[in-house]
């Protein structure tokens, strides 16, 4: 067997060890948290990943773009040994495992440091001097405890592992260490909360669209104010990008106001949806999916920053009526739930520009449009009866047609089927020009 031992920083924040766990699982189904580290079972990982190396150089990387804080790391038959040689990261200089293990100190094993004071009076330092005292009278003397994490350490003993799983959906909390009264204090705190999602997330090969940040107001705020507050972050494309995240949180608690202290906080993300990872330009210089990201990022700072609604975007819709053809969203809209199939487009040829209103046209004789001079026709008609399902005065009876005038180029018209004859007018309208 071959394990794997993952410390983040002595500074790094303790939400970070979950993360690092999720992460982990990433790489290979058997993680456990095992005191403050976490330890992976990698011996089925190695080949997929490309060796001993490899994985560890793509765990760093994906550490590094989870924000984690990635410190010692170590390799060992055993876990708790891996563990030991990941405290102690000067001392795995030799080959042999028992030799290693011998050479570290008592700290590096959590049974020994618990009688550190007995064992140095006793002239114990390391570990070696330490499996050298008879074994009898260190069990009757310090418990069958300590024997045995000496024992599972260098494989005399198997290991028993209670090994972590991805849930679903993902939701941390965290109770703040103090009250907190302007919501963009609480970014310092959901940071730890949001590089546990990417982590997660990365493990999921995943990513969010919507994330939920909920918090607990105290309990001695005024009769009239609701128990918790919350506020919901949309981007316009599933990541897990932690920079990215983080910084539109930090928007939407700029313009939030706290209606009373909070003491807890929870972020969840409940609809995961599968990222693949980019690929790489054919061309050297090649940097579509980043600009689309960069610019992703933007309006989502620009819709928080101007407001709900301000920020719009277009999207198609199927019908042949020309102004209703395209509806305008609050950016980023949510997805559409028909986007798979698309949108038919409508019969006949479409303008460059629109005529709005459309412009009435006289007619000749032979009640033939004319502007500035007689129109020769070209194709058509083009016949469209929409929207009578929403009442008469979105009813649409058109005929419409391509004409060539010498002056103006070709021109969209169309005449009106069913004409309102109290108006007058001779029911022929321009409403575009190609170019």
């Amino acid at each position: 067997m071959r394990w794997l031992a993952l410390c983040c920083r002595p500074e790094a924040p303790p939400g970070d060890t979950d993360a690092l766990a999720w992460l982990a699982l990433g790489f290979t189904p058997r993680v456990a948290r095992l005191e403050e580290s976490v330890v992976a079972e990698v011996s089925a990982s190695l080949r997929l990943f490309g060796g001993a190396r490899a994985l560890r150089l793509r765990l760093q990387a994906e550490a590094e773009q989870a924000g984690l804080a990635l410190g010692a790391l170590a390799w060992a038959p055993t876990a708790l040994a891996a563990l030991a040689l990941a405290r102690c990261p000067g001392y795995a200089l030799r080959s042999c495992l028992s030799d290693r293990l011998d050479a570290l100190p008592l700290a590096a094993l959590s049974a020994a440091q618990a009688h550190h004071a007995m064992l140095a009076r006793l002239g114990c330092r390391r570990l070696g001097d330490l499996r050298r005292l008879p074994r009898t009278p260190l069990a009757r003397r310090f418990g069958p405890a300590l024997l045995a994490a000496l024992d599972q350490a260098y494989g005399e003993q198997p290991e028993a592992h209670a090994w972590l799983t991805l849930p679903e959906r993902f939701e941390a909390r965290l109770e703040l260490p103090y009250r907190v009264e302007h919501a963009p204090v609480l970014l310092h705190f959901a940071e730890g909360l949001l590089r546990q999602l990417c982590a997660f997330l990365a493990a999921r090969q995943a990513g969010v669209q919507s994330l939920r940040l909920a918090w607990q107001y105290d309990a001695m705020r005024a009769h009239d104010v609701a128990s918790q507050g919350e506020l919901t972050v949309a981007t316009a494309d599933p990541t897990r990008d932690l920079p990215r995240l983080t910084r539109l949180l930090a928007e939407h608690l700029a313009h939030t106001t706290l209606a009373a202290p909070a003491g807890e906080i929870t972020l969840s993300a409940e609809h995961l949806l599968p990222q693949q990872a980019q690929n790489a330009g054919l061309l050297p210089g090649s940097h579509e999916p980043e600009e689309r990201l960069h610019t992703h990022a933007l309006l989502e700072r620009l819709s928080v920053r101007l407001g709900a609604g301000q920020v719009r975007e277009g999207r198609l819709h199927e019908d042949h009526r020309l102004g209703h053809m395209q509806r305008w969203h609050p950016w980023p809209a949510p997805p559409s739930p028909a986007a798979a199939q698309p949108v038919r487009c409508p019969p006949g040829p479409q303008p460059t520009w629109l005529v709005e209103p459309p412009q009435p046209l006289r007619c000749d004789a032979r009640e033939q449009p004319l502007l500035a001079g007689p129109l020769t026709r070209i194709s058509g008609p083009h016949r469209i009866e929409a929207g009578w399902w929403e009442g008469r005065s979105q009813l649409q009876t058109r005929d419409y047609f391509v004409y060539r005038s010498a002056t103006r180029g070709l021109l969209w018209v169309y005449h009106e089927r069913l004409p309102d004859t109290a108006l007058g007018g001779s029911g022929w309208f321009l409403h575009g020009v190609f170019a």
